[in-house]
């Protein structure tokens, strides 16, 4: 018998069987389940120590932030943003358009503009003093 007519009356190789669409035995291993659990565990517990690892590294980036901080006397970023944050939410508060912007003191007081116009026309010659009067 050659293989062919083995192949079709069912005889031969045992990956024939496979070949023309047949279903393989399955050996079920009755530890396959507690296996795959202390390998999920293996997973989570390595995850967990990657997580320390990094942890530790950013603490430690953290701590010597904190100390070029102190040494040059500068704030956390996001402190500094909440500050200036604050500085304009105050200076436009109960505004509807952009922030005002503030004006030294003696300007635009018309008090002040009158009595420097007076001192500088005490030191005017008269026939000055009498055509800026008018």
């Amino acid at each position: 018998m050659n293989f062919v007519m083995k192949a079709a009356m069912g005889g031969g190789p045992p990956d024939v069987g496979k070949m023309l669409g047949g279903e393989e035995k399955k050996e079920e291993d009755p530890d396959a389940a507690q296996k795959e659990e202390e390998r999920q565990e293996a997973l989570r517990q390595q995850e967990d120590e990657r997580k320390g690892k990094y942890a530790k590294m950013e603490a430690e980036r953290e701590s010597m932030r904190q100390g070029i901080r102190d040494k040059y006397g500068l704030k956390k970023r996001e402190e500094a943003e909440a500050e200036a944050a604050a500085a304009a939410e105050e200076s436009a508060e109960g505004s509807l358009t952009r922030p005002k912007k503030l004006v030294p003191a003696g300007c635009g007081d018309e008090e002040e503009e009158e009595s420097i116009m007076d001192t500088v026309m005490k030191y005017l010659p008269g026939p000055l003093q009498d055509l800026l009067k008018k």
